[in-house]
């Protein structure tokens, strides 16, 4: 009786059986950035939420890193959404526009 949930996990072969991991597939934008402000569920502390950019993780690791070192302020990379620490969105979108991307602010 082969169930559909189960796999082959350990051979005495071969060891461990490892499944090739696959990269996170993420919807193609419109190539608009937008940057938005969020408080909610961070105890009133307020971060720029900066979504839409089409790049890889090492690519956004790199403008993230760029971004918190000319806003000076920490900040993060999370499922191809770059969080920046403070409100600093008009900053943000005059550093975002001299790369050349086109710049949105979204929401309050």
């Amino acid at each position: 009786m082969k169930d559909e949930n189960s796999r082959l996990v350990y051979s005495t072969e071969t060891g461990r059986i490892d499944e090739p991991a696959s990269a996170p597939v993420r919807p193609k934008g419109d190539g608009v950035v937008r940057i938005q402000r969020q408080t909610s569920g961070r105890k009133g502390k307020g971060v720029c939420l900066i979504t839409g950019i089409d790049a890889n993780d090492t690519e956004l690791a790199t403008l993230a890193a760029e971004l918190k070192k000319k806003c000076g302020c920490g900040g993060s990379v999370k499922d191809g959404v770059i969080e920046i620490q403070g409100d600093k969105r008009e900053l943000i979108k005059t550093l975002l526009e001299a790369k050349g991307m086109k710049v949105k602010l979204a929401g309050g």
